[in-house]
């Protein structure tokens, strides 16, 4: 019996008005599952479900952080941005109804590339990577109901996170654990992954040019099929980051050209103060540098139809 069909969220379940139709997926911390609206402003539309581990849900830590992620998120309204439709509680469990993107994820497109061999087309990688930093900045600058700044984070840029609709949308999701701290070694992994994490995270310093930092790192990993951080478990990787050993964009992707050969060799730089010093900064550099009659939502479309066939729906995990 798979954990989603134990914790009663199995295809058929009716959660307040909601009915459970798949799951979608289960991490740390959270359970995630696709569900149709049975009444109120959303009836008939598909949405997804997300709600804290039944584990976890009794541990006043997780659940503070996990409905301060849900009061965060319908905060933002952008369309590069996952909606967040409500916060809600049933039968005593809180949840989180958010817009389901029906598509896949930059981790499942990155995969499919690595199988098959595939480069990632450079305007694709770069115009996806504009977009992915026009959200952010939006995000960066977010405000509250009051009009006050909530000088956001996300904390957790990673391809996971990243979705691809049919049509070719790209929306970020997942601001679960926005503006949490980090510490230096296991416990790292809890405000971000391993690979994606910024040399001043690693020291606890955590600020918005950790997420611009990350999404250098899948601007990079989108043109190579390669992480720029490598290494056996998260310390060696940890080691690299902070040493700043990587592989240059020219010899790893030489067609990409020197100013992004340039661009990435900025964003990278392991002095915070050299870096594009905002998500604005870096997406105006990389503005000039990707076709717009090849970067765009069809082209990024026909792209995964072509990796995935016709966007055949996904199986039950």
């Amino acid at each position: 019996m798979s954990p989603f069909a134990q914790a009663g969220w199995h295809p058929g379940r009716v959660f307040g008005q909601y009915e459970v139709l798949a799951p979608l997926g289960r991490g740390g911390m959270a359970e995630v599952v696709r569900a149709r609206t049975l009444g109120g402003p959303w009836a008939g539309q598909q949405v997804a479900l997300k709600r804290l581990l039944p584990e976890l849900a009794q541990v006043p830590t997780y659940v503070q952080r996990f409905a301060r992620e849900g009061e965060l998120a319908t905060t933002l309204n952008s369309p590069h941005i996952v909606q967040t439709l409500e916060v809600d509680l049933f039968e005593g469990i809180c949840f989180i109804v958010m817009e389901w993107v029906d598509g896949r994820d930059l981790a499942q497109v990155l995969r499919k590339c690595r199988e098959r061999h595939i480069p990632v087309p450079v305007d694709f990688a770069v115009y996806l990577t504009h977009v992915l930093l026009e959200a952010l900045d939006y995000a960066h600058h977010a405000r509250n109901a009051r009009g006050e700044p909530l000088g956001l984070i996300h904390c957790d840029v990673s391809p996971s996170n990243v979705f691809i609709s049919r049509g070719g949308e790209v929306k970020l999701g997942d601001f679960g654990i926005a503006r949490v701290r980090t510490v230096r070694g296991r416990d790292a992994q809890l405000a971000g992954k391993p690979y994606y994490l910024a040399p001043e995270v690693l020291q606890g310093e955590v600020d918005q040019g950790a997420d611009v930092w990350a999404v250098a790192i899948m601007l990079y990993e989108l043109l190579t099929l390669q992480r720029p951080f490598q290494g056996r478990d998260p310390e060696s990787v940890f080691a690299a980051i902070e040493a700043g050993r990587w592989r240059p964009l020219s010899e790893a992707r030489p067609e990409a050209g020197a100013a992004l050969d340039a661009a990435m060799a900025r964003a990278l730089d392991p002095d915070p103060q050299r870096r594009f010093a905002t998500a604005a900064d870096f997406a105006r550099a990389l503005e000039p540098l990707y076709d717009e009659r090849v970067g765009t939502p069809l082209a990024i479309a026909a792209l995964v139809r072509g990796l995935f066939g016709a966007f055949e729906e996904l199986p039950a995990l």
